[in-house]
Parts: C-alpha cells; structure tokens; sequence
C-alpha cells in the first residue's frame, strides 16, 4: 500500500502531472506539504485530512449550491413576475401611448372648434354691434319724432288751455243763470206744497175707498187662489194624463216600428214559405204518384196474399191429411209387423219335412202382400 502510493513510481508521477495540469495552484500546494512530510503515512494522513477537508468544503458547496439554487429559482420567478409586469407596463405605456394621441387629438380637435367658436362669437358679436348700432340709430329717429311730437302737443294744449279758460267763464254766467233758476224753482216749490196736502186730503179719501176695494179684492183673490189650486190640480192630474198619453204613444209608435218590422220580416218568411210550399207541391206530387204506385203494388201483393193464404190452408190441410194417413199406416205397418214376426217363429218351430216346399210356397204368398203394403206405405209418406 505505501509502496504504491510513493512518490518516486512512475505512474505516481504521471498522475502528478495529470493533476497538475487539471488542478494548477491547489496541486502544487499539496505537493509541496508532501515533499515536506518525511513517512509515508504522515503523507498519508495529510491526504486524508486534506480530503476530509475537501468533503467539508464540497458539503458547504453543496449547501451554499442549494441555496443559490433556490435563492435562483427565486431569482427566476422574481425575473417572470418581471418580465410580466414589465409586458403589463409596456402594454400599459402603449395603452398611455394611444391614449395620449388620443388626447393630443382631442385637444386639437378642441383647439380647432375653440377658434372655431371664438371666430363664430366675433362675427357674432360684430353682427351684435353692427345691430346695436342701428337699434341706437333708429331710437334716436324715434325720439327726434317723439320730441317733434311734443312740441306740437304742447301747442294743443295751450290751445286746450285757452278753451278751457272759455268754457270756464261760460260755467259762471251758467250758475249766476241756474241760481236765479232754482229761486224760480223754489217759489214753484211753494206751490205744489200746498196743492200737495190738498192731494193727500184727496188721498186719503181715496184710501178709504181703495181699503173698501181691497177687502173686496182679498176676499175675490182668495176665491181665485182657490180656484187656482183647483186648476193647478187639475193641471197636474193633465200632465200626469199627457205623460201617460205620450208614453202610450210612444209605446204605441214602438209597436207600430215593431209591427213594420215584423210585417217586413214576415213578408220575407212568406215569400221563403211560398217558395218552400211550391217545392212542397212538386214534392207532394211525386210523393202522391209514388204513394199510387205502392198502392197499387200494396193490392197486387193483397191479393198475391189471400191466394197465398188459401193455397197455404189448402196445403195446410192437406198436410194433416196426409199425416193423419201416415200414422194410420205406421200403425197398420206395426201391426203386420207383428204378425210376420208370430209368423216367422210359427214356421220356425215346426220340423223341417221334405215336404217344405209348399210351406214355403205359401210363406212366400203369405209375405208379398205384407212386402205390397210397406211398399204402398213408403210411397205415401214420400207424397
């Protein structure tokens, strides 16, 4: 083991050069804490520690490598969120950027309506001056008028002035007149004074008699208030009779209305009724020709009837006759059935002889007859 690890080998050497050329100044430094060891193992040791020493600074690495992995996986979000917020802020400066032309629009565009508008006022206010101008021109004609005006009703009134003066000294002479009128009028005021109580001396006579006359009067006025109820009443017991009258004649006016319409409608039904009953007519003759002809038929199939019915009684008749006959028969057919039957067992019991043949013979004449009548039978239960 030492011997392989000594310096003075050949490979030992070459690995030396390898690792210093890799490793440079570290190498060198290592070689010359070597070259200072005088063992081996002290060598050996150094190595050792050199390499723990490299374990621990190739743990702390690791360490410090992990952390800086974090710290630039941190680094690197941190850089995204950036670059997202750096896009958000270029995409917000473009928005600005547009919105700011847009504004720099605007504001031309309201530049351009505000001189616009400043040109439009000035004209406006030209147009304003230039009419305010002539308004002044024209108040001032007016009023030259209205001052010429003046002057002529300034004259009028002088002239009013002067007249009225007149009319006042007339108004004078009028009174000293109507004073001397109503002086006049007193002294006939006087006068009709006294003929006045001779007019009520009068009145009062007069009075008496009006009192006379309107006791008369009253008395003629309630007789005719009574008799003015009584007309009122029957004025009344009028009214109520006209409105009774008017509602008759209306009712009777609905009706007569009614009634036309009615006469109209009927009118109109008639003429349906009198088409319905020509078609009824022409229904009723085709009718009473088909009720003919069944008549008719109705008697031939009578007839056929009643000579059906007679050849049915006939037939009917007959029918008993001929079984009244065939129970006779089957009778007369059981009884000679009977007696070949007392016949046959009659031959059967006597011996047998040669001399059989003519008991056979008159069997045999004895039976035809029988074999006749069952014959005969046959044939009138077949009729």
């Amino acid at each position: 083991m030492v011997k392989s690890i000594s310096i003075t080998s050949p490979m030992l050497n070459l690995k030396y050069v390898f690792y210093l050329c890799v490793l440079g100044k570290e190498i060198t430094l290592l070689m010359q804490t070597f070259n200072t060891l005088s063992t081996p193992e002290e060598k050996l040791g150094g190595l050792c520690k050199k390499y723990a020493e490299l374990l621990e600074e190739h743990r702390n690495a690791q360490k410090q490598m992990r952390s800086l992995q974090k710290k630039q996986t941190q680094l690197i979000q941190e850089k995204d969120l950036l670059r997202n917020e750096h896009s958000k802020a270029i995409l917000a400066r473009s928005k600005l950027e547009s919105l700011c032309r847009e504004l720099q629009r605007h504001n031309r565009t309201l530049k351009e309506d505000g001189v616009q508008r400043a040109r439009l006022e000035e004209e406006k206010r030209k147009e304003v001056t230039s009419h305010f101008q002539v308004t002044l021109n024209d108040i001032q004609a007016q009023m030259e008028q209205h001052n010429k005006r003046n002057g002529n009703l300034r004259q009028e009134n002088m002239e009013l002035a002067d007249k009225l003066k007149k009319l006042i000294e007339q108004y004078e002479l009028r009174e000293e007149h109507i004073d001397k009128v109503f002086k006049q009028k007193d002294l006939q005021q006087q006068l009709v004074d006294a003929k006045l109580h001779q007019a009520q001396a009068l009145l009062k006579a007069s009075e008496e008699r009006h009192l006379k006359e309107k006791d008369f009067l009253l008395k003629e006025a309630a007789e005719s208030q009574r008799m003015y109820e009584l007309m009122k009443q029957q004025e009344v017991h009028l009214k109520q009779q006209l409105s009774l009258y008017t509602e008759k004649f209306e009712e009777f006016q609905n009706t007569l209305s009614k009634s036309n319409e009615v006469f109209t409608t009927f009118k109109q039904e008639m003429e349906k009724m009198t088409k319905k009953i020509k078609k009824l007519e022409k229904e009723t003759t085709m009718y009473r020709s088909r009720w003919e002809s069944s008549n008719k038929a109705l008697l031939e199939m009578a007839e056929e009837k009643t000579l059906r019915d007679k050849e049915f009684e006939s037939l009917q008749v007959k029918v008993q006759r001929l079984e009244k006959l065939c129970r006779a028969l089957q009778t007369e057919r059981n009884e000679l059935s009977k007696k070949v039957q007392g016949v046959s067992t009659g031959i059967e019991s006597k011996p047998e002889t040669e001399t059989g043949s003519p008991s056979e013979a008159t069997d045999s004449e004895e039976g035809s007859p029988v074999h006749q009548n069952s014959d005969a039978i046959s044939l009138g239960v077949f009729i």
